[in-house]
């Protein structure tokens, strides 16, 4: 099983960039960051933009793949999102996954105007949207006309350094949205039921809600005509999904039961020192081995 950790754009980069080393150099499988444009767990707090944020550890860093966790349509077009996209795989010589989702209700999804908060809206938004970036970053000339989204004889040159494109990590937990992830994912991405509040789900609990949505994930594969073993399943823990970073007993505990379920891959928060994801460095020292 691969462990990735998550590192919140909340700091200036000269404070930044240490951790984004330390994550290579303590032999973390991939490291990420959110995309936000406000982000509404640190709304009056300080917040930096991904993909300059990305650009900048690609820099300081050598082999660890890179991403996002998740960029959404709230705020980004698919065509000049596919250009940066196309920079960053260049800047950082292939090792860039985009992790993309349906975005939240939140800050993001009303500062533009107002935004439709109709699950099947948002949906049909997100597909589009998938299916957009997917043709430009394949190196198509792209003519796209859709409810939410336009693009006239668009090429990306010179094209991504990943063949055929930069890897999508699909986040999805309702049934349409995981059909996404069936048409267009190398990674399925989840995590727990949205609808959760309250303390995160210990791991067989939590391991019960996302084995519900593999199946989901089966079923939408069959559908597709696609191998199921050829998408990766990684669960994003810390907010719906308890992150076991309590101890590193408890964390080989948690990384025993998804891995049981067929998880691939476990991403955690770099602990902080407050709310959200407070939590002991030294904890995050010991769980890599």
């Amino acid at each position: 099983m691969r462990i990735g950790v998550l590192i919140l754009p909340e700091e200036p980069w000269e404070v930044a960039a240490e951790k984004w080393r330390r994550a290579e150099a303590l032999g973390f499988d991939h490291v990420w960051t959110y995309d936000h444009v406000v982000w509404d767990g640190l709304s009056d707090s300080a917040w930096y933009g991904a993909v300059p944020t990305l650009a900048a550890a690609g820099l300081v860093t050598e082999t660890i793949r890179l991403g996002t966790l998740v960029t959404s349509p709230n705020f980004r077009h698919p065509v000049p999102f596919a250009r940066e996209l196309m920079t960053l795989d260049d800047m950082t010589d292939g090792r860039i996954t985009i992790g993309i989702g349906a975005g939240s209700r939140g800050s993001d999804a009303s500062l533009l105007g107002p935004s439709s908060n109709e699950i099947e809206v948002r949906t049909e938004r997100f597909s589009e949207f998938v299916d957009l970036l997917d043709r430009l970053l394949g190196g198509d000339s792209v003519t796209f006309r859709g409810r939410h989204w336009s693009a006239s004889d668009v090429t990306l040159h010179p094209g991504c350094v990943q063949e055929p494109r930069i890897p999508f990590a699909v986040a999805a937990s309702v049934p349409r949205a995981i059909d996404i992830a069936a048409r267009h994912g190398s990674i399925w991405v989840t995590n727990g039921d949205r609808s959760h509040r309250g303390k995160p789900l210990e791991p067989i609990q939590g391991a019960e809600v996302v084995s519900r949505q593999l199946n989901h994930l089966q079923e939408a594969c069959e559908r597709q005509g696609r191998d199921p073993t050829t998408i990766d399943r990684l669960v994003l823990t810390g907010s719906r999904l308890d992150s076991g970073l309590g101890s590193p007993t408890q964390f080989a505990e948690l990384r025993q039961v998804y891995e049981s379920i067929g998880i691939t891959d476990i991403v955690v928060h770099w602990p902080r020192d407050d709310h959200p994801y407070a939590g002991d460095e030294r904890v995050l020292e010991q769980i890599i081995g």
